[in-house]
């Protein structure tokens, strides 16, 4: 059902520093801040339950870090795109959507650059880096696995050696796990290239058993065939987008970014600016954040939000990468037995694999540049970061890759409502220290995203389970209200 949304004329009013601004007087049940998939779930779950729901998203879009958009004729999956069969969340709302998936080409071998910059081919999961480093790789595996079978995914921070795990980097712990370099390199390349786009040596042991138990087990991150399983038929975005035309165009509006969150136990009014000059004001009994935490201080809070909840916000970062899409005539790797996937911790693009879409004729190569490599290559020209990511690409596949017909890359980190990629993870010792507060609500304010998962942290997955549970919290709590 679409919500009823209660809303009196627009009146003119004057707000501190924008005298003048057309304002739009609203009232509802609650107030989504974010139409991403977290945002939009929570939106569409709370108007089932017969509660009015406003939603205000700062862009122009849907979707948040979903979006699919064509560019230079072709479709590129921009954000978030893979779904794994661990991911019960979202592959219970595709079904529900009506969407439908198709499997990420993987037939022929795969690709790997050694440290002495030698190509070999393979297959399985194991990087062929000589004999003696591949058990390493195997055993440092079963190891992390172990730890990892240890932590909750919903509550790290209740392992009985949490702080111990929160107080080591992630290379510190490699560093006394082994004294072969390559296979630190390469078991550091799955979390802190692959997933958490940041240094090894910046987040904790803790946060990695975190990113891993979120997704099953650290099997499940070397397995790209298990990780990367399948796509969505024309993009992920669906996903947002047919949540908020579920939810009714008249709730959601776009090009609002919330500037102004006055709160008390009684509610909430919350302030959006338009771009164009007019904006809106509701007042709400309850109010969902669902955007990334490195976003939620540039929302005012009146009065400020709690001390603790500032100082947790101060230990949250996103990392940074840069995914590129390489699109050829043919997939003409597929004609020299390669699968498309490839890695290796010493190149500039770090993975890389099949991406073409659906029933396209054309093939796509996405690859990823991460961390402190993205740092250096942020500093170039357009022009040089393309000549030297497609150099990367041609040691994997041959100098046929140095010949898309078309090129783009995903820059998460300029876009202002997102500033990074792919969620935001602690600070060393942060995840002991605040983690259990970053659920917590904040009088009538809940926060929420899929950087605060548990089960399908930093994916698509987490963001519904989220975008539930607040839902259900706020529908608790307003059946609390009502019987008293």
């Amino acid at each position: 059902m679409t919500a009823t949304v209660t809303a009196t004329r627009p009146v003119r009013s004057h707000t501190e520093g924008t005298p003048g601004t057309v304002m739009e007087q609203l009232e509802c049940d609650v107030v989504v801040v974010g139409a991403g998939v977290t945002g939009l779930t929570a939106a569409t779950r709370l108007a089932a339950a017969r509660k009015s729901v406003v939603v205000l998203e700062a862009r122009e879009r849907i979707g948040g870090r979903l979006w699919t958009d064509v560019v230079d004729g072709q479709m590129r999956e921009i954000g978030g795109q893979w779904v794994s069969p661990d991911q019960t969340a979202l592959l219970e709302t595709l079904d529900e959507l009506g969407l439908q998936t198709y499997s990420r080409y993987r037939d022929g071998e795969s690709l790997y650059i050694t440290r002495d910059g030698e190509l070999r081919r393979f297959t399985g999961d194991v990087f062929p880096a000589g004999e003696r480093t591949e058990q390493e790789i195997i055993r440092l595996i079963e190891v992390l696995d172990g730890l990892t079978a240890e932590v909750d995914p919903a509550a790290p921070w209740a392992h009985p050696r949490a702080q111990e795990l929160d107080q080591i980097s992630f290379r510190g712990w490699l560093e006394q796990q082994t004294v072969d370099e390559e296979a630190r390199e390469n078991i550091a390349l799955f979390v802190a290239e692959a997933m958490l786009t940041k240094p090894a040596h910046t987040f904790s042991l803790l946060q990695a058993l975190l990113m891993a138990a979120s997704a099953g087990g650290f099997s499940n991150l070397v397995d790209a065939d298990f990780i990367l399983d399948k796509r969505v038929v024309g993009g992920l975005q669906q996903v947002p987008l047919r949540l908020a035309d579920k939810l009714g165009a008249d709730s959601v509006r776009l090009g609002t970014p919330v500037r102004t969150i006055e709160w008390d136990d009684s509610g909430a009014t919350v302030t959006g600016e338009g771009v164009t000059g007019e904006g809106v004001e509701v007042r709400a009994r309850h109010v969902v954040v669902a955007v990334p935490p490195n976003l939620y201080d540039r929302i005012r809070y009146v009065p400020a939000l709690p001390r603790l909840r500032q100082q947790l916000q101060q230990h949250q970062s996103l990392g940074l990468v840069i995914k590129v899409h390489a699109t050829y005539e043919t997939p003409f790797w597929r004609d020299a037995g390669l699968s498309g996937t490839a890695f290796s911790p010493y190149q500039l693009v770090h993975e890389a694999y099949d991406n073409t879409n659906h029933g396209e004729s054309r093939g796509t190569l996405v690859g990823f540049v991460a961390a402190e490599r993205a740092d250096a290559l942020l500093r170039l020209s357009a022009d040089d970061r393309r000549s030297r990511i497609l150099d990367s690409l041609a040691a994997y596949f041959g100098p046929e890759a140095r010949r898309p017909v078309t090129y783009y890359e995903s820059d998460w980190a300029a876009e202002e409502w997102t500033q990074g990629a792919y969620a935001a993870s602690f600070a060393l010792g942060g995840l002991t220290r605040y983690g259990e507060l970053q659920l917590q609500p904040v009088g009538p304010i809940r926060f929420g995203s899929s950087d605060l998962a548990g089960l399908g942290y930093q994916h698509v997955d987490g963001g519904i389970r989220v975008g539930r549970r607040l839902a259900d919290d706020v529908i608790a709590a307003t059946l609390d209200e009502e019987r008293h």
